[in-house]
């Protein structure tokens, strides 16, 4: 097991657990859970009166829905749409990687969404690749992989099921060239070698991503969003609700959308 924020992101953790095992003589009890950290989503969270506090405050034409499934239902038809939805919810991940908390979101299988996330969100060069979030019970069914990666650390093929017949000087292809040329059924996140660096959504760990990405599969068949985080170039990523509507108005992100754990849910949108 590798810790998932094992940089140095990871110090003060690990100065914490060698405290904790050494000076204390604490127990380390292991058990047979494979992921004991519960998806690491330990950042802070912000309450339903601070987020209306940001909606009044801001002036943001927002929209609120009581009950959950119509919020997912809502937001899987417009990523199916082509739309592209900041996600925030929750408490904020901690480590490397955006896991559903605050995450931009779009749909793998449009072929043009990796170009449009690039150059119109994240302000950064067009060939960059992005990770799946696949359900976890159907990552094997897409992917080359058996064991879960719900970090987003581990990388694997594509399914042959779903790669496209690619033309036979496909190699010698100019690299814009070959970016574009149609590889997969699932093209936004599939590298010019078929690889993808994979997330396992679980609902144990992360419920209300996990029925997203549920929704999306009753809508489409796919099991599957690019994911990415919720910042463009140069810049953290959002923290606060302040920072998502701020990240939300300088980009062409279509949709905001943020889901506190135990209230109701608000959706926000420019005009």
């Amino acid at each position: 097991y590798v810790q998932p924020a094992a940089g140095d992101a990871g110090g003060a953790l690990g100065a914490a657990i060698a405290a904790s095992y050494i000076y204390f003589d604490e127990k380390r009890e292991l058990t047979s859970d494979y992921d004991q950290m519960q998806g690491s989503y330990l950042g802070p969270d912000f309450s339903e009166k601070e987020i209306i506090s940001t909606v009044k405050k801001t002036k943001a034409v927002a929209e609120k829905y009581d009950d959950f499934s119509d919020l997912t239902t809502f937001i899987a038809d417009k990523i199916a749409d082509g739309n592209v939805v900041g996600w925030f919810q929750g408490r904020m991940e901690f480590g490397p990687r955006a896991l559903g908390n605050r995450s931009i979101l779009g749909d793998a299988r449009n072929p043009v969404m990796q170009k449009k996330l690039n150059l119109k969100i994240k302000y950064r060069e067009g060939f960059q690749p992005f990770a799946p979030s696949v359900l976890a019970e159907d990552c094997q069914t897409y992917f080359e992989q058996e064991t879960y990666s719900p970090y987003m650390l581990i990388v694997s093929p594509v399914s042959k099921n779903y790669r496209k017949e690619l033309p036979e000087n496909y190699n010698d292809l100019p690299l814009w060239e070959r970016l574009y040329t149609k590889r997969s059924a699932i093209q936004s996140v599939t590298h010019l070698d078929f690889s993808a660096r994979i997330q396992t959504v679980h609902k144990a760990t992360n419920s209300k991503y996990y029925k997203l990405l549920s929704e999306f599969k009753d809508t489409t068949k796919c099991p599957i969003l690019v994911n990415t985080s919720f910042n463009v170039r140069g810049e953290p990523i959002v923290c606060s609700a302040t920072d998502a509507y701020n990240c939300f108005m300088g980009t062409d992100l279509d949709v905001l959308v943020r889901s506190e754990e135990h209230t109701s849910e608000l959706q926000s949108h420019s005009e």
